[in-house]
């Protein structure tokens, strides 16, 4: 998804400013995104989300610190690897009807095993070829890289495993990512006078964000058996669940309401209802988002009230 210039305007130094761009162009990129969200959420498969393990990624936040991108490109990087294994599977899927021992599959099976660290490594330079920074990631950072682990890559198999991946995605690898729906969110509270987007509440947001990601299973599971009622949900449960975390502004929410209630608890209540009227998601979920992101970030969820 792409931003309008007068969006991106606002991305030309290492933090957004926030304030620049008219109500109107930020109301319109809301809604955009909104609609953007809910066309993600109805296009989902089943195994969305498996590839946002924490070791998947915790090795894309390390190695995106190691070369300076911004948090931008590290959100999009795991997106895109995120999509781009999604893919494969299907692929997979559609070899493996009925026929296990097929020498295709087998070949791209062994193809992808192969290629792992490979293909985890180029999502990573893709994200930063597309930051607004263009803080790019060069073929020589990577082959040192690799080479500290042990592989033997040239340059042109960098090249290939660019294009494999943007093959793949049929060229579709500017993904929305969560860091734009927090900033955007906090520019539409701002504008609507509900929740001034500070430096402070901005860099508690970013904290809270990577938390929620690192820890992404064990906050999606309190969530879950939250919202059933119960210790041991169905795989019908299971299944329509996918779609709540994938959710990228109901995880906005969630973020923003947990870092307003860290910094300013008082108007927390208050800052939960400005959410809901602007999102549309029900002061219910926003709480239980909120109280999910808290415990397992901080061990503060129980103090959050009406939980």
């Amino acid at each position: 998804m792409g931003l309008p210039v007068q969006v991106s305007a606002r991305y030309q130094y290492s933090e957004p400013i926030f304030g620049v761009v008219t109500p109107g162009i930020i109301q319109d990129t809301f809604i955009h995104m909104a609609m953007e969200n809910e066309r993600y959420l109805s296009e989902l498969c089943g195994e969305a989300g498996c590839f946002k393990d924490t070791r998947i990624v915790e090795f894309i936040f390390l190695l995106a610190r190691k070369w300076s991108l911004t948090e931008s490109a590290t959100y999009q990087a795991v997106e895109i690897f995120e999509r781009y294994t999604l893919k494969l599977l299907e692929e997979f899927s559609n070899l493996t009807l009925g026929k296990e021992e097929d020498s295709s599959w087998a070949s791209l099976k062994a193809q992808v095993e192969d290629t792992y660290i490979l293909r985890l490594v180029s999502c990573i330079q893709l994200a930063s070829k597309f930051s607004f920074h263009y803080k790019i990631v060069s073929n020589k950072m990577v082959l040192k890289f690799l080479k500290s682990l042990g592989f033997s890559y040239t340059t042109e198999e960098l090249l290939e495993s660019e294009l494999a991946i943007l093959k793949t995605l049929h060229f579709q690898v500017n993904v929305p990512v969560p860091l734009a729906y927090v900033e955007v969110l906090l520019e539409v509270l701002g504008y609507n006078g509900y929740l001034l987007p500070t430096k402070e509440l901005h860099e508690m947001c970013k904290r809270l964000l990577s938390l929620s990601y690192l820890l992404r299973n064990n906050i999606y599971d309190t969530l879950l058996k939250s919202s059933i009622e119960s210790s041991s949900p169905s795989e019908l449960q299971l299944a329509k669940f996918v779609s709540v975390k994938e959710d990228l502004m109901l995880l906005a929410v969630g973020v923003i309401g947990a870092s307003s209630f860290l910094l300013n608890h008082e108007d927390w209540n208050q800052v939960v209802e400005y959410l809901n009227s602007t999102t549309g998601i029900s002061l219910l979920s926003i709480t239980e988002a909120v109280y999910a992101i808290l415990k397992h970030s901080l061990g503060l969820g129980s103090t959050v009230d009406g939980c």
